[in-house]
């Protein structure tokens, strides 16, 4: 496995992280275990993941947000509690794929996995708290089953196809920089531009 896969591979899990944390770590776990992954010995840390333990705390984790995600304003509440753990779990994931015997490489692979996960979970943050403006709650079910599927999809694809990995970053981050964009976008024409707003006197 070469030095784009690989970082292919941290890309996507640190920014799939910040979608769901407890669900990328219970499919890598599984999927190891299941003999669907064969790791390199530079990947060997990440066999932590396949432990019965953490896999099942992952998995209770995993059930309680695919609950908590599709209630309206509770996964805006999960969100808020998770804005610290997600982006910490990006970089743990990606500092345990790049190679241990480089300590400058592995500094960047944690500093760049947090901040990948940041700004997919702020993405995706912003996408919910715009969707739970919607009167009706079956939109925010919808998209928060999108995230599940893709979610898992994507990670399937990237350890199974790891060559595609990089180009499976790229989209996500894409994806990232948009739902952000049009998360502000919206949010600003919804509550205005904020106190910082002047307003204007009438003549006289």
């Amino acid at each position: 496995m070469g030095i784009v896969e690989i970082l292919g591979i941290a890309g996507s899990m640190s920014l799939l992280a910040g979608w769901r944390l407890y669900l990328t770590v219970f499919a890598t776990g599984l999927a190891m275990r299941l003999g669907a992954i064969p790791l390199p010995e530079h990947l060997a840390a990440l066999d932590v993941l396949a432990n019965p333990w953490v896999m099942g705390v992952a998995a209770i984790a995993a059930l309680a947000e695919f609950f908590a995600d599709k209630v309206v304003w509770l996964d805006s509440a999960w969100d808020a509690v998770h804005t610290f753990v997600r982006p910490v779990g990006g970089a743990l994931l990606a500092l345990a794929i790049v190679d241990p015997g480089d300590p400058a490489t592995q500094a960047i692979a944690f500093l760049l996995g947090g901040g990948a996960a940041l700004a997919s979970h702020a993405g995706k943050a912003g996408t919910r708290a715009v969707v739970n403006t919607s009167p009706e709650p079956f939109s925010n079910v919808a998209v928060s089953t999108a995230e599940d599927v893709a979610t898992a999809g994507l990670l399937w694809g990237v350890y199974e196809y790891p060559y595609a990995a990089a180009a499976v970053a790229v989209i996500l981050f894409a994806l990232t920089v948009a739902a952000l964009l049009m998360a502000r976008r919206v949010l600003r024409r919804l509550f205005g531009r904020g106190p910082g707003r002047r307003q204007e006197t009438p003549p006289g």
